[in-house]
């Protein structure tokens, strides 16, 4: 299960529901579903299969057109430059839907209001988050990583990230 934090605020919050309302506020869309199936260790194909039932209508009903499998561990290939990556803000063209089948991450935002909103969601197996197109995020697989997570894509050039050099996620680390 999810947990939520206000950093700048003191606010800690670990009930799905008000994670939801929380998030929703802030246009950004997040439930928790039973993860069932999905075991440790099963291919990419297989876990995409395990979730077809709630996937494929998920996509149709959002205009998603394809998914597939991410996972990183301590062994993965580059693993330093690809956490360095993730831990710049930045925005997409298009959203960016993760569900997390095993482990876990870190999503910051950067919402623009006065007070220049700063919060973090900490996902977990059965965790769904949609991070709106063009919304200021960064993402921290942690400093011992372990994620297995389904990205779900209108078009795969949508997610090339862009940079907003803003420095804002310094603070954070």
């Amino acid at each position: 299960m999810a947990i939520l934090r206000v950093p700048d605020r003191d606010i800690q919050l670990t009930n799905p529901g008000e994670i939801s309302r929380f998030l929703h506020a802030r246009g950004i869309r997040y439930e928790h579903r039973p993860v069932g199936a999905l075991l440790n260790g099963e291919s990419d194909t297989a876990v995409l299969q395990a979730s077809d039932s709630w996937l494929k209508p998920f996509m149709e009903q959002n205009g998603y057109r394809t998914a597939d499998v991410i996972r990183v561990t301590p062994a993965t290939p580059n693993l330093p430059a690809i956490r360095e990556k993730f831990l710049r803000e930045h925005t997409h063209s298009e959203d960016e839907v993760r569900f997390f089948v095993e482990g876990d991450g870190l999503f910051w935002f950067h919402k623009d209001t006065p007070e220049e909103e700063v919060f973090a969601v900490q996902c977990s197996a059965g965790d769904l988050l949609t991070v709106p197109a063009d919304t200021k995020h960064w993402f921290d697989l942690g400093p011992d990583p372990h994620v297995c997570a389904i990205r779900i894509f209108t078009d795969q050039a949508g997610w090339v990230p862009h940079y907003t050099h803003s420095g804002v996620e310094q603070r954070y680390r």
